[in-house]
Formats: structure tokens, C-alpha cells, sequence
């Protein structure tokens, strides 16, 4: 597996060949450094490498990590995330703590996988967080109400149940999106598409 840190900047939409309009995503990834190299021989158990991005202040660190970014001569970063049996990169045998990773990796016309954290919503209710659809014959304070929770017995509510409470904010993948254009003066890669920003 192959893969890049890197942040969504935008969405836009780009006019190919045929003039057909294509939605897509903008997302600035990399430059990444490697600041950590596991081996399935030793210690660890399996072949991953730890890559991070990001700027941090030296007082915003604590101990144990400004320690661990020091050991790979990098100045601290602000997110960290390990790549297993990164095997497609062509140098992946000769990395070192230090190197650099960045978009270079990717093609235009290639296929990957796009995993972030969804936008957070906040307390929700169920209209909104499972599209519970609203009852036009209730009254105006209760139509957007989720109504009756079950029947007489078993006297509990199903887990299934949808109910108010927290929306967004959770770890999703997006699959299979087409690269569109990789631009590498300004470390941006375009997949189709849009990121979508589920709310559960």
C-alpha cells in the first residue's frame, strides 16, 4: 500500500477532452517525512513506515514525540500515520529516517483511496441524522419528532432505533477515486469526485 498525508483545500471542476464538466477534489498532500521504519523482523513484527506532515511549534510537542522527531532529524509535525507494507513505491527498500515522500508517488488516471475524518455536526435529531421523514399530520412542535421507540414487549429499544445524538466527526473511507490531475509545483493531487462528509 501506498499513501501520503495531506489535507482537502476545495472542491472545483475541471473540463476534459470531450468538454464534459468533472466535479473533483483538491487536496494538498505531502511533502511527508519519514520518521519512523518498521521491520517484520525485528521488534515489530511487520514491514510498515510512519510518515508525518505538518508544522508544529517545539513548545506545542511534548517530551516523548519531539524525542521521536529528532531521532529522524525533522522539526516536529502535527499529524503522524503509518503506512503497512508500502511495497508499490519505488525507493521503499532504500528509505531512511529523514527522506521525504510527496506526490510524486501518484499518477494521473490512477485509482485510490481517500480516508479522513467527517465533518462534525453536533447534537443532531433524527430528521437530519438518519432522514426519519416528518410527519405533516403532527402538531408543529412534534412533526420533526422521532415518534414511538417500539412495541409493549420486549419492554427495551432496539439498538436499531435510530434516535437523536452526536452526527459527524468519525473516521470515513472513500473508494476507488480517479486521479484527474497532479500538479507537482504546488503538492496538490485531484481525484473525481467529491469527499463526501457523512454525517455517521
Amino acid at each position: 500500500m501506498v499513501g501520503i498525508i495531506g489535507k482537502k483545500l476545495g472542491m472545483t471542476s475541471i473540463f476534459n477532452e470531450n468538454g464534459d464538466n468533472i466535479p473533483c477534489t483538491v487536496i494538498q498532500a505531502g511533502p511527508c517525512v519519514v520518521t519512523q521504519l518498521k521491520n517484520k523482523d525485528g521488534k515489530d513484527g511487520y514491514n510498515a513506515v510512519q510518515l508525518s506532515y505538518g508544522e508544529r511549534r517545539l513548545k506545542s510537542t511534548n517530551k516523548p514525540m519531539a524525542g521521536h522527531f529528532k531521532n529522524a532529524n525533522t522539526t516536529p509535525k502535527v499529524f503522524v500515520a503509518e503506512f503497512k507494507n508500502l511495497r508499490r513505491y519505488e525507493g521503499v527498500e532504500n528509505l531512511k529516517l529523514g527522506d521525504t515522500l510527496d506526490i510524486g508517488i501518484f499518477n494521473v488516471d490512477e485509482w485510490v483511496d481517500v480516508t479522513g475524518t467527517s465533518k462534525g455536526k453536533g447534537f443532531q435529531g433524527t430528521v437530519k441524522r438518519f432522514g426519519v421523514p416528518i410527519r405533516q399530520h403532527k402538531s408543529e412542535k412534534t412533526k420533526r419528532g422521532i415518534g414511538n421507540l417500539g412495541a409493549w414487549t420486549p419492554k427495551r429499544v432496539d439498538f436499531r432505533v435510530p434516535q437523536s445524538g452526536k452526527m459527524g466527526y468519525h473516521l470515513r473511507t472513500e473508494h476507488n477515486k480517479q486521479i484527474i490531475k497532479v500538479e507537482n509545483d504546488v503538492s496538490t493531487v485531484t481525484p473525481k469526485g467529491g469527499l463526501h462528509n457523512y454525517g455517521n
